[in-house]
């Protein structure tokens, strides 16, 4: 996986002559407009399963962070996962600078994703799978 301009994108082997034949890599096409993740990452608006069935933790005392549409700060921010509220996690997706959470607030009923640096346990540990 690289990183280009914040969007992780896959590097995958590339089997044509005019792509530097067997062996050589290519990075898939990536879409970075306003707005969006593509090629890895929950796009702006893209909910997820609860795949996750591990206790709700509470947000770390002290600690704000804004729930997001989808896994990049350019996605509109759709609540926030406050001090001390209770959290049910989803799943987890890589986005914009790392991995996120996909949670809803259980104190207020909101959902949305979160980077996991932000998170009680570096959020969710069971991969959304997209």
């Amino acid at each position: 996986m690289a990183v280009l301009a914040g969007v992780a994108v896959v590097i995958s082997p590339a089997a044509s002559a005019t792509a530097g034949g067997p062996g050589s890599v290519q990075a898939d096409t990536v879409s970075a407009q306003a707005g969006q993740v593509s090629a890895m990452g929950a796009a702006c608006g893209r909910t997820a399963p609860d795949r996750d069935d591990s206790s709700w933790p509470r947000q770390t005392a002290g600690v704000s962070a804004n729930m997001r549409e989808g896994s990049s700060t350019t996605c509109d921010v759709a609540g926030w996962a406050d001090n001390r509220d209770q959290l049910d996690y989803h799943c987890w997706t890589s986005g914009q600078n790392g991995t996120w959470t996909y949670l809803t607030n259980v104190t207020d009923g909101t959902t949305g994703w979160v980077k996991d640096s932000l998170l009680p346990r570096n959020g969710s540990s069971v991969d959304c799978e997209f």
